[in-house]
């Protein structure tokens, strides 16, 4: 439905329709899934509505917006992406996938802007309980946390699933701790021994929690 463009009115509106009800935006205009990752620093929520996204940055002082989504090109895209530049905020696209095992490049690219961005940020993804809690654990992990404390990102509470094919995350988080922790510091362990495609072939999800997340949720 989005035509591509938020410079004008007509525009905008396009916009707003698109984001509200083909991208589930009206959930999200009172639930924002906001929570501190480490206070002063990081924190994550689901995708935020230009108000949103001003409410936080006037609370916590944000400098950065990372967009776990990528460029999805819909009309929740285009209006964060306008908001964050009338808020002078800098931004990153750092796409995951919430199903699929955690890429090893990709890892290492969200290191990079990590190390290098403005703080404190805000990560995003459709509904901040998979992808956001993904790389809330691995902000942890690659500042010194253990799998543990990354493993709490990925909670109920936020709406994560762990039976669903979602729980793919929860089992790179677990496979850390048993092959890599107290051995090798994190990114070391990314760079030398983790293979993305064996947790894939390794991973098997439960059928009835995958429904409820992907066809009643309508997650991404």
């Amino acid at each position: 439905m989005y035509k591509g463009n938020v410079l004008t009115p007509k525009g905008r509106r396009n916009a707003w329709v698109d984001a509200l009800f083909v991208d589930h935006a009206v959930l999200r205009l009172f639930w924002t899934n906001f929570a501190p990752v480490v206070p002063g620093k990081l924190y994550r929520s689901n995708h935020p509505t230009p108000g949103n996204l001003r409410q936080f940055t006037r609370k916590v002082g944000l400098k950065s917006l990372i967009n776990l989504r990528g460029q999805a090109k819909n009309g929740s895209d285009a209006l964060s992406r306008e908001e964050a530049r009338r808020l002078g905020l800098d931004f990153y696209d750092m796409a995951f996938e919430s199903r699929g095992a955690p890429q090893k490049e990709r890892i290492l690219r969200l290191a990079d802007i990590l190390a290098q961005m403005r703080g404190p940020a805000l990560i995003h993804c459709k509904s901040g309980a998979d992808r956001a809690g993904l790389v809330a654990g691995l902000y942890i992990l690659i500042n010194g946390g253990s799998a543990a404390e990354a493993a709490k990102q990925l909670s109920l509470r936020f709406g994560h699933i762990k039976y669903s094919k979602t729980g793919i995350l929860d089992a790179f988080f677990k496979l850390y701790q048993a092959a890599g922790e107290g051995k090798k510091p994190f990114l070391e362990w990314v760079r030398d021994d983790y293979n993305d495609a064996e947790l894939k072939a390794a991973f098997k999800a439960g059928r009835l929690a995958e429904f409820i997340n992907s066809k009643v949720f309508r997650r991404e």
